[in-house]
């Protein structure tokens, strides 16, 4: 396999790994532990943390293979994309579901905004990926003389 197919599989998985992390703070905090300490402080550092461990990197890996293909296009590679972009789309439509269940206290506008920002952003990753699935390879022309 070339490398950039190793970095679109290396961006779907740290879209899955985001959008997992997102999920399980969140669940975490709609049904704390009775001796939990939680304040909302400790819940938007880790907010914070898992944007710049998960999303952050899964957009710099997914965008390289797209310079590195778009000539020519690759299905394969423009499928992992969109399907990153999927992940997180998902992802971050559950953790706004979840908003609701979550106790007022631990509610500030970097938890309530964050689904919201990634579900605006997760199509431009979808649309890029889809446009490498739509790429025809360029024929080099051939010189006769």
């Amino acid at each position: 396999m070339a490398i950039e197919k190793w970095l679109a599989i290396t961006s779907v998985a740290l879209f899955a790994m985001f959008a997992g992390e997102m999920i399980s703070i969140y669940s975490y905090v709609v049904d704390p532990p009775e001796n939990a300490i939680i304040d909302d402080s400790w819940f938007d550092s880790k907010i914070f943390q898992f944007i710049s461990i998960g999303v952050a990197p899964a957009g710099i890996l997914a965008a390289v293979p797209f310079f590195m293909t778009k000539q020519y296009g690759s299905k394969s590679i423009g499928g992992l994309i969109v399907a990153g972009g999927v992940i997180l789309l998902v992802g971050m439509i559950v953790c706004y579901m979840m908003l609701d269940e979550i106790d007022d206290n631990y509610i500030t506008n970097i938890v309530r905004f964050t689904p919201v920002l990634f579900m605006i952003l997760s199509p431009a990753v979808i649309i890029v990926g889809a446009y490498l699935t739509k790429q025809k390879k360029v024929r080099p022309k051939k010189e006769f003389f």
